[in-house]
């Protein structure tokens, strides 16, 4: 046998492999998704929008401007206000008040996560530089992270196909809906530190491994230096209660819940409005489960080159246009996350569509 002939052999078998391996997974796809995904008729386009909902380029010009100066707030902002906070329960000196922080400092983690997830697209600084200093490393590296590129190359795997073959967090989405008791039982996972931990584990678990000891190093070298800022603040116990515990516990159940709440029970699909729910968002929502307009969710799938601040905007546009018919809108997280916890034990149930109510009508359901 000739060396051409060997290897036209192997790329038959690698390519047999792989349409086995798609076939595999398109039977996964069709199992376990979809729950939650409406069918909707094909969306035409418009003046400002192409028919896969992307902006038409006059429109996708105005929306893709960066704020630095706006951006530089916010990241400052990010890592000020948890300094606040335990400034003002140390000034306050009760245990209530570290308790009601709790919750507070969770969601300041939360944003600044959400900062990292803006550079990660290259959107937090038109400075290439800048953007990856202060949102990879520095958000990514603060709140319990090791502020490395990794998150970026796994989120984009994410974007191109969403529950796709390499979608990072499909079992995360799959299977919904689901029985309440099953709902509630991932929430206490969250809630007790199981899911925390099993996250930090194999970074710790790297420290004994020679070659995987960097995520674990960088993790601890981080959290010691905030453990010293709490200590000199004359505070070391806070470090436990207001930085750890937060992130262990709350965060974890929030970011389970704005997860689902973005991707729980949809599918595989180009079009967007399958793959993506869109709620309506309350004060209370934007300022402790989705900051930042990272509620715009859809928005941001349609069109993930629009930074965070346009994606109110194209989020109106997407309504107002009819690419997202009433009927696909969820009038609060709270009826989403109902919906997402209604189904029955080994049961396959159908999709679900939000129920009907006034203020699920027309530009409000873009507010955020």
């Amino acid at each position: 046998m000739s060396s051409t002939q060997a290897r036209y052999m192997v790329e038959a078998k690698v390519a047999a492999m792989t349409a086995t391996a798609v076939e595999e997974h398109d039977t996964v796809v069709e199992r376990m998704t979809g729950g939650m995904a409406p069918s909707l008729a094909r969306f035409g386009g418009s003046e400002r929008l192409r028919p896969d909902g992307r902006p038409r380029p006059e429109l996708r010009d105005q929306l893709r401007h960066v704020s630095n100066a706006r951006n530089a707030m916010s990241s400052f902002g990010a890592l000020a206000a948890p300094v606040l906070v335990v400034a003002a329960v140390s000034w306050i000196g009760a245990w209530w008040a570290a308790v009601l922080a709790i919750p507070v400092m969770a969601s300041l983690q939360l944003r600044m996560y959400i900062l990292h997830h803006e550079a990660a697209h290259r959107l937090l600084f038109t400075n290439r530089w800048w953007n990856d200093f202060v949102g990879v490393t520095i958000m990514g590296w603060v709140p319990v992270g090791t502020g490395s590129h990794t998150y970026r190359r796994v989120h984009a795997a994410h974007h191109k196909d969403e529950f796709g073959p390499n979608e990072p967090d499909f079992l995360l989405y799959a299977m919904y809906p689901i029985e309440r008791a099953s709902f509630w039982r991932k929430i206490r996972r969250d809630g007790f530190g199981v899911s925390a931990w099993r996250q930090i584990k194999p970074r710790l678990a790297g420290l004994l491994v020679a070659g995987r000891r960097r995520a674990g190093l960088r993790l601890l070298g981080m959290q010691a230096a905030v453990f010293a800022v709490f200590a000199v603040a004359g505070e070391p116990w806070l470090f436990l209660f207001l930085w750890i515990l937060p992130y262990l516990t709350w965060y974890q159940v929030a970011n389970r819940l704005r997860a689902l709440s973005e991707h729980g029970g949809m599918t595989r699909s180009k079009d967007r409005r399958r793959t993506t729910h869109i709620v309506e968002i309350s004060v209370w929502s934007r300022m402790f489960l989705a900051p930042l307009n990272v509620g715009c969710h859809l928005a941001h799938h349609v069109d993930s080159g629009i930074p965070m601040r346009s994606l109110p905007i194209l989020q109106r546009v997407l309504i107002e246009d009819g690419y997202v018919p009433d009927a696909i809108v969820w009038p609060s997280y709270l009826a989403l996350w109902r919906a997402l916890a209604s189904g029955q034990p080994g049961q396959r149930q159908q999709p679900q569509s939000p129920p009907q109510t006034a203020s699920a009508n027309g530009p409000s359901a873009a507010t955020t």
